[in-house]
């Protein structure tokens, strides 16, 4: 991954721009969750009851935004 630090309006180098460009990167990456994950041992159980309770969130947002759509 490449993040380029560019010159800001006064001439000088925007770090805290590149900063920013990195930080959104990484979140769109899946850094930042896999790191929490990585902090502590998950079991299997633990992973499953994770992965289910984020899909059934996703499902009822998409639920959700439908309903919003069709008016109903």
């Amino acid at each position: 991954m490449e993040v380029r630090v560019r010159k800001g309006r006064d001439g000088k180098p925007d770090v805290n721009g590149a900063i920013r460009v990195l930080k959104k990167k990484l979140m769109k990456e899946g850094f930042f969750q896999e790191l929490r994950a990585r902090e502590s041992f998950m079991s299997k159980g633990e992973k499953k009851r994770k992965q289910k309770a984020a899909g059934r969130r996703r499902w009822l947002r998409k639920q959700a935004k439908l309903k919003d759509e069709r008016g109903y």
